[in-house]
């Protein structure tokens, strides 16, 4: 079934407060940026690699899985080099953010993905918090910077990744940890020591991890049982489980999904397939997010659109969507209570509509 996407169902959708919880950097990175920092650092790709900003949007289209998408994902990393094209990279997310009406984000980037290429990690961490900062003054929205491991190297890598950057974990520069990269077959429990090492020391941080995307629902609780995330990035296999559904719940275990990553990675075949609705009705909170926008076709705001689009939630139950990923999100509880009362200031304000 297909809902209709009024012009007052638009306005609200765009007006609606919103915190995303999945949104790698590096996966922002718009072909136009691409080649303009490719220029800037005299990089020169691979000769299999797009060679323009249009033949590189064709093959942002293209891709059969996640594989395929990732070994294009690793090349385009390759431009960012200086403190500046990673402050660069963050701004110019931010600033879509803000218009899609984000007024939280919790954003993941790849180390390990810089440091194989003999960058130092103090230019990405400090042009990344450099770019939060001034989001937070020009814009006035609050961000956490949230650093992932890359689950294809090998664990002792990752521990060491870790170990390396336990100073910005202590001094409250970065505010989580998360695991991503090729979920199938790199199981959460081999990076028990990585996650375990923050948790002793700095009880404060947020852990998260992806699971239950490519991965069946054992992913999902093994990222539980053996991680102790708070949190768990996509999860839609999730589904496949009663039990674990019921602990979802119980537990408040917020799940952040992409949908339209979903459908671009052949996860599903359209958003409608995605078990939303089940988790709404099972009362797993969930967040509606865009993964790698720059990649997949959209941001948060497209996202949201594409959900109602198959789903028509009305009104309350989007407000009720919005105020479960604020009470999942990793900010303190007066900036919950600030962006609550919001949400339900424009819920009151768009009450009235009526979902065709």
């Amino acid at each position: 079934m297909s809902y209709q996407l009024t012009s007052e169902v638009k306005q609200f959708l765009q007006e609606l407060p919103k915190c995303e919880h999945h949104l790698h950097l590096e996966g922002t990175l718009e072909p136009e940026l691409l080649f303009k920092l490719a220029k800037r650092n005299n990089i020169e790709f691979p000769q299999w690699f797009p060679k323009d900003i249009e033949s590189c949007n064709v093959r942002y289209s293209q891709f059969k899985d996640l594989q395929d998408f990732l070994d294009h994902y690793y090349i385009g990393m390759s431009v960012l080099i200086t403190e500046e094209d990673f402050y660069d990279l963050a701004i110019a997310y931010f600033e879509k953010a803000h218009k899609d009406n984000c007024h939280h984000s919790e954003v993941f980037f790849d180390p390990q993905g810089h440091l194989e290429r003999g960058i130092d990690v103090k230019h990405v961490v400090e042009g990344f918090n450099r770019a939060c900062k001034d989001a937070n003054t020009k814009f006035g929205t609050t961000n956490k910077l949230i650093m992932c491991l890359l689950r294809h190297l090998p664990p002792k890598d990752c521990l060491d990744t870790v170990k390396l950057t336990a100073p910005f974990f202590e001094q409250g520069i970065v505010h989580g940890l998360g695991l991503d990269s090729s979920e199938v077959p790199n199981h959460p429990e081999l990076f028990t020591e990585s996650y375990e090492y923050l948790q002793n020391k700095y009880p404060h941080v947020g852990f998260t991890a992806h699971a239950g995307e490519e991965g069946d629902h054992t992913y999902v609780s093994k990222s539980l049982d053996h991680l102790n995330v708070t949190r768990i990035d996509h999860g839609i296999n999730s589904h496949q489980n009663d039990e674990l559904m019921e602990r979802l719940a119980k537990e408040e275990i917020l799940l952040s999904i992409c949908p339209l990553s979903n459908v671009k990675l052949q996860v599903v075949e359209h958003v409608g397939q995605l078990p939303i609705d089940k988790f709404f009705e099972k009362n797993i909170p969930f967040s509606i997010n865009s993964d790698d926008p720059a990649y997949f076709g959209g941001y948060i705001l497209d996202n949201y659109l594409e959900v109602h689009r198959h789903f028509g939630f009305s009104v309350e139950d989007w407000g009720k969507i919005a105020i479960n990923g604020i009470k999942g999100s990793w900010c303190d509880d007066a900036r919950k209570d600030h962006l609550q009362k919001q949400v339900l200031d424009i819920v009151k304000k768009f009450q009235h509509i009526e979902i065709v």
